[in-house]
């Protein structure tokens, strides 16, 4: 875990902002679970009053939660980011579905083109390994642990970006898309010729950032999410027309 020695005058006041800006850097994820207090006061150098002082002056700004017999978890501020209203509208309308793969679009190209420029060597480090698990995961025919690495595959290119502001703008839209409110990933990645294309373009997004090529790293970017679009566009077509047909095969039945 993260968490370094405290040396200050107001121990508390140090250990809140230690752990404030590892959440606010999006090194803390949402709904991890921190150390036991023995543990983390161990950590940080501090005494269990000065820290206990510290995690409840957190709990009270809504930066973590204590749960009964669990322990403390950061909380999941990045669900908040959308009203349940706004999410059930989301999920009801396909012009969400294409506005939000705009959306992404536009955003994580800018991300790719900044990870490629900004990027430290430990930041492509981690893309590179996600990478890896995603072809053994195409190996394995493993379409579900495709899909989850998909959505790890761009977030890490959204923290190689080193914006604070869009990391947490773009996991709360990761979150939405793994929950399946905008559409099913996973429907995709079980078609072998989509999964293939798919794992392509993940490869050439990663060889852009690593070649530090910004422009070369956005252009993968939207052509990867150009190519989802028109997946999404032929699937619904399918589905349509297997509604229709179906209708046809219980007309024909029941003549």
């Amino acid at each position: 875990m993260p968490f370094t020695p405290i040396h200050s005058e107001k121990l508390s006041s140090a250990v809140v902002d230690q752990i404030e800006t590892l959440i606010l850097r999006g090194i803390l994820h949402p709904s991890e679970r921190l150390p036991s207090e023995r543990d983390l006061s161990e950590r940080l150098g501090v005494s269990r009053p000065s820290l206990r002082e510290a995690l409840s002056e957190l709990e009270a700004r809504g930066l973590i939660q204590r749960k009964a017999g669990a322990g403390i978890f950061v909380s999941e501020i990045t669900a908040a980011a959308f009203s349940q209203p706004l999410i059930d509208l989301f999920s009801r309308h396909d012009e969400a579905v294409f506005d939000y793969l705009a959306f992404r679009r536009d955003m994580e190209g800018l991300a790719a083109e900044r990870a490629a420029r900004l990027g430290s060597e430990t930041d492509l480090a981690v893309i590179s390994e996600i990478m890896a698990q995603m072809e053994k995961a195409h190996e394995n025919r493993s379409g579900a642990e495709e899909a989850r690495l998909d959505a790890d595959f761009h977030l890490a290119i959204v923290e190689a970006s080193h914006n604070i502001v869009m990391l947490h703008m773009m996991r709360a839209t990761y979150q939405l898309l793994r929950e399946g409110v905008f559409y099913n990933r996973q429907e995709m990645f079980r078609q072998r010729v989509t999964r293939s294309d798919l794992l392509g373009q993940h490869r050439a997004i990663h060889d852009a950032i690593r070649a530090r090529d910004p422009e070369g790293a956005r252009m993968a970017v939207e052509a990867h999410l150009d190519y989802v679009e028109t997946a999404m566009l032929d699937l619904r077509r399918a589905e349509h027309n297997e509604a229709i047909a179906r209708q046809r095969l219980q007309h024909t039945r029941d003549s």
